[in-house]
């Protein structure tokens, strides 16, 4: 959806690297059902489509302008998003737009890139791949954008990259992106339904309605980690949250559908979590400052053995004692 945004503004020409889907999408292109963009949109191709990402330098491309990032980033298993966009990224020239959930997400992006402009997108958007090259979009695409801190990066240099980077998104005008300096709040705010309710439908398999209806999960579950998170994000100065935004994203999702979080999703299919952005890092951070975090902690040790059983069926993690090991 990001790339038939950027392009279907006319001011942006759009390299796509695709995965799983790119026999499909070379062969056949994406069919596109939007609430925005039109619900018979047939065999769309951005300007370029590869498997690989490319190699600026080794190719002898002229360098991007923005590099998106849209992968779910899970630092624990190799390679990061900094090695992943390595080949594709100019120094002092590309700007990173990290369109990624979770906090901190910066920090290993700016020490591999330290004179390029990292700019932070927040979405909030629901798209399903139905089948390969087979998209619905059926919730607005919104998305509060502004610049991550960068010691090596004028200020001023960082928010005009976002904002040229906002107005290419939304050339036609019919999308709710919006600039937002404060990136700290903004992501703090949105850990506030991504920390509860998607790490507690990973656990539960269960959808966001069925928690509602139960209501202990809401009282024993999701509104203590909501709490906690207020409370870590203002020990690190994040002081503004608005106090009715923890009712209002406990009601945020229909209760007609039984919607899982992404993660849950994740889970269910097998594939990796996104734990440490969205639980790990909110919970050291506050942790650090002298906050107690209890149902956080629990809630990020069960994520991890999770996570852990999925790296043992990849074959990324043996069973085994290692030399300092205090339980074998």
């Amino acid at each position: 959806m990001a790339a038939y945004a950027l392009e279907s503004g006319g001011k942006a020409e759009v390299t796509a690297v695709l995965r799983s889907n790119y026999d499909a999408v070379e062969a056949s292109g994406i069919d596109i059902d939007s609430i925005e963009h039109g619900h018979d949109i047939k065999g769309w191709r951005p300007t370029a489509i590869r498997k690989d990402i490319p190699n600026v330098s080794g190719e002898r491309l002229a360098p991007f302008d923005f590099v998106l990032v849209t992968t779910k980033n899970v630092p624990e298993v190799p390679p990061s998003v900094a090695d992943l966009i390595a080949p594709a990224v100019t120094p002092g020239k590309t700007a990173v737009v990290l369109s990624q959930n979770g906090l901190n997400i910066e920090k290993p992006v700016i020490s591999r890139f330290p004179t390029n402009a990292i700019i932070s997108s927040v979405s909030y958007i629901s798209t399903t791949e139905k089948a390969h090259g087979k998209i619905l979009h059926d919730d607005a695409d919104a998305q509060s954008i502004g610049p991550f801190l960068n010691p090596g990066v004028k200020a001023l240099v960082a928010e005009d990259g976002a904002r040229r980077y906002i107005a290419a998104y939304n050339a036609a005008g019919k999308l709710d992106i919006v600039f937002d300096a404060d990136v700290r709040k903004v992501r703090w705010s949105k850990l506030l339904y991504n920390a509860s309710y998607n790490s507690v439908a990973s656990l539960l398999r269960m959808d966001t309605a069925r928690m509602r209806m139960s209501r202990h999960v809401i009282d024993d579950l999701i509104r203590p980690i909501m709490k906690e998170i207020i409370a870590a994000a203002a020990a690190c100065g994040v002081t503004d949250i608005p106090a009715d935004l923890p009712e209002k994203v406990i009601r945020t999702d229909p209760t007609d559908t039984a919607f899982k979080p992404s993660m849950c999703q994740d889970v269910e299919k097998s594939n990796f979590m996104e734990i440490e952005n969205i639980v790990g890092e909110p919970l050291r951070e506050g942790e650090a400052r002298g906050v107690d975090m209890p149902t956080l902690r629990t809630v990020y040790g069960l994520l991890k053995g999770l996570q852990l059983q999925i790296r043992e069926a990849r074959g990324l993690w043996e069973p085994e004692f290692e030399a300092d090991n205090p339980y074998q």
